[in-house]
């Protein structure tokens, strides 16, 4: 194999692997360019002690492109600062700039982070023998380990099976986000631990967990589990561990919990939703980064008509699952 890096990615000590529920954090945010620092530490707090396995900032449900250069680095700091090794912080580097993205990682490495993610530079699309360059020479630059991010609806470029074959060789990357929502995609991308055993593969989108699970997936990176951080801990160990009857008690709310991500005609209604809940639970502030706003008062009614129905589901099904 090429040695692109470290020849044993490691983070303070241990080798990197990576398993289990990493939300994607919301930025809680009080105007354009400031952080809801409360909240921020309110959500953190909530998301540690509902189990999660680590916290993954500044990616898509983060608005990360939308963020100055200056808050995103703010962000790093006040998370590192608060989650203090309790778990890994994962961060997102990807723009469209290689010599921001490089930057960006070594400020996370002086701030304690364990990874660094990187999707495709989006704008312009980029060929997979050009993608295959920028990566080999990308990560030969940056002090952290990589996690690689498949997001082909934002991007406009997948990561294709054969380049992850041959990006396989750089032994600094240490695993794949797939946010594609491809189960075939998916089960080839597991496949790939016949090359790389010690890669670990996570899902995006939270309806898919168990699928991802059952194809040899390690985890999921789940907006929900912003709200509700121990309900997909749960669901992710049950499928691991083969416990048919708990998932078939926590994956329907999970399902069911997606509802939240209909409400409003824009994209951008998938991070409203999460917002919106947070807000309505009293965790952090729901303002959106430009160019999108909060939801409507109407579509804040029926959030929290949503969650009104899930609440007394989850607390009750958690009695029962955990005694199945």
């Amino acid at each position: 194999m090429k040695n692109m890096g470290p020849s044993n990615p490691m983070t303070n000590g241990k080798p990197v692997r990576f398993r289990g529920i990493i939300p994607p954090l919301v930025t809680p945010l009080v105007n354009r360019d400031t952080l809801d620092a409360a909240g921020l530490s309110r959500l953190l707090e909530h998301l540690v002690a509902g189990g999660v396995s680590g916290i993954f900032i500044l990616g898509t449900t983060g608005e990360a492109p939308s963020l100055s250069y200056r808050l995103r680095r703010q962000m790093i700091e006040k998370v590192c600062e608060q989650v203090a090794g309790r778990v890994p912080v994962l961060v997102g580097i990807t723009d469209t700039s290689f010599v921001e993205s490089v930057d960006l990682a070594r400020h996370a490495k002086d701030l304690g982070a364990a990874a660094v993610v990187l999707a495709p530079p989006y704008y312009f699309p980029a060929g997979q023998t050009e993608l295959i360059s920028y990566v080999e020479h990308i990560v030969a630059e940056l002090p952290l380990p990589v996690m690689l991010y498949n997001m082909p609806e934002l991007t406009k470029v997948w990561f294709e099976i054969e380049t992850l074959r041959r990006l396989a060789q750089l032994i600094n990357i240490v695993g794949v986000k797939d946010s594609s929502g491809d189960l075939a995609y998916f089960e080839r991308l597991a496949g790939l631990k016949t090359v790389r055993p010690d890669w670990s593969i996570f899902v995006g989108p939270e309806r898919l967990i168990v699928d991802a699970v059952r194809l040899g997936g390690d985890g999921g990176v789940s907006g929900g589990a912003n709200i509700y951080p121990s309900l997909f801990v749960a669901c992710h160990q049950a499928a691991a561990t083969g416990n048919d009857a708990q998932v078939k008690l926590l994956l329907p709310i999970i399902e069911d919990l997606q509802r939240i991500y209909s409400i409003g005609k824009y994209a951008s209604r998938f991070i409203k939703g999460t917002k919106c809940a947070l807000s309505l639970f009293d965790i952090c502030s729901d303002f959106m980064a430009e160019p999108f706003h909060r939801f409507l008062p109407v579509h804040r009614a029926a959030v929290e008509k949503i969650l009104a129905e899930i609440e007394p589901r989850w607390a009750h099904d958690a009695k029962m699952g955990a005694s199945v």
